[in-house]
């Protein structure tokens, strides 16, 4: 069996036994790799030692296991604890960022695929400490990226029903179905939770700016409503809405 030690996120952490935890890491250079660390939960000093007193969910270490077939679970042998992001036991709505973020990754990123761009952004994104807008504009980076770096880049520069250029308008619809934006009217379709749902310029320009990786200047709720838009467009791909959603939708849908 191949042997890994990489940087990682732990993103799921459930109880296997009374001393045993069945985890999910999201990697840097393996992807998601869901694993058994044996003997985890232990408090002896060698186990302590091993696994820095247990797997906590949002924390960042060095993983070491054994990789097993596609469809069991890694070995994990050791965890170097790194980071405990203490300021999201602190703030309860960074704790509830932090949490839709993980299930956010245990949605979207493939088992055992290097998605190195979605773990840089993730770290970005529990790093922010305290500041409101920086985490929302921190959340808008982690969906774009890792919505592209998973293979479902949302369409904002061509028309993604008819492949053509956008007419310059005050608002747009964005199509899930269609992947992006097109410029059909909104207001002559059914709308539900798949969508279509009618978008303002000025949020179709915050994203086109996060594509290009230019800095984020917009004001909060210009941010919210680009995050809502992520998460309904998540929504739809996965055909579900994950429990942790409404942190970011609220009771609202409107982008």
């Amino acid at each position: 069996m191949p042997r890994f030690k990489d940087q990682a996120v732990v993103v799921r952490a459930t109880e296997w036994s009374e001393s045993s935890q069945v985890v999910s890491l999201l990697t840097r250079e393996h992807g998601l790799v869901r694993g058994l660390a044996k003997g985890a939960q232990r408090f002896s000093p060698s186990l302590v030692q091993r696994y820095s007193g247990g797997f906590e969910l949002l924390t960042r270490g060095e993983a070491v296991g054994m990789l097993r077939g596609a469809t069991q679970l890694t070995t994990l042998t050791e965890w170097d604890l790194q980071a405990s992001f203490t300021h999201l036991r602190r703030d309860l709505d960074a704790m509830r960022v932090g949490l839709y973020a993980a299930d956010l990754v245990n949605a979207l990123v493939p088992e055992r695929e290097p998605h190195t761009a979605c773990f840089d952004v993730l770290l970005d994104l529990l790093a922010v400490n305290g500041d409101a807008a920086a985490r929302e504009a921190a959340l808008l980076r982690f969906q774009w990226v890792t919505l592209v770096d998973c293979g479902y880049r949302p369409q904002v520069d061509t028309d993604a029903r008819h492949d053509r250029p956008l007419p310059v308008r005050d608002a747009y619809t964005f199509d899930a179905t269609a992947g992006g934006l097109t410029g059909d009217d909104v207001d002559a379709m059914a709308t539900s939770q798949r969508g279509p749902w009618r978008v303002r310029a000025s949020t179709v320009d915050l994203l086109r700016a996060v594509d290009r990786g230019d800095a984020v200047d917009a004001s909060f709720d210009a941010l919210r409503r680009a995050n809502r838009l992520l998460c309904v467009y998540v929504r739809a791909l996965i055909d579900r809405e994950l429990p942790t959603m409404r942190v970011v939708l609220g009771s609202s849908d409107d982008v």
